[in-house]
């Protein structure tokens, strides 16, 4: 008896470069203009940051969680940080196996992957086990290499040069 293909995608879009969550927010927009339903989970950025692809997001009726609080290396309790990624984990891991969304999206999901704060062998079983229509896209910086065996398309984005490295601060519209 032969496995059906999946027709779910595996996308993971890491590297040092801009443009990892921006790349996977197009895609959602395509998405959206296609009827797919779509999910957001976000494991680092704060609910308290207003940006504009959240903002455009439910206005299409885009599911948006936002699961971290800031930056880590602003956190002023890293117990918090840690278990708020953890939930966020939880959270994205009972919306992929619900097969309720098209496209699910886990913005900056390498880094608690990467720092430890959740199990990779989890996440890879997770992936791999979601039903089959379900699309996922993964951004963030140095995605483990178990995502990078299991994805169906990898890019890495690497910076050739960065406006912050030259005191230009992120900017509406542009960065956020």
């Amino acid at each position: 008896m032969s496995e059906e293909p999946r027709e779910g995608m595996l996308i993971v879009n890491t590297g040092d470069g801009k443009g990892k969550s921006s790349s996977a927010f197009g895609v959602m927009l395509r998405a959206v203009a296609r009827g797919w339903s779509v999910i957001v989970v976000q494991f680092i950025k704060s609910d308290k940051w207003q940006t504009g692809e959240k903002k455009m997001a439910e206005q299409l009726g885009v599911t948006w969680i936002t699961g971290g609080d800031g930056f880590t290396w602003e956190s002023d309790d890293m117990d918090a940080t840690i278990q708020a990624a953890r939930d966020a984990w939880d959270r994205a891991t009972e919306e992929i196996s619900s097969g309720e969304y098209d496209l699910v999206i886990l913005d900056e999901a390498t880094y608690p992957v990467t720092f430890g704060w959740i199990d990779g062998d989890d996440v890879v079983e997770v992936l791999e086990n979601r039903p089959g229509h379900v699309n996922v896209i993964i951004t963030g910086r140095e995605a483990d290499q178990r995502l990078i065996d299991i994805a169906d398309t990898v890019t890495e984005m690497h910076k050739v040069k960065h406006a912050f490295d030259a005191g230009i601060v992120a900017r509406k519209g542009l960065d956020f």
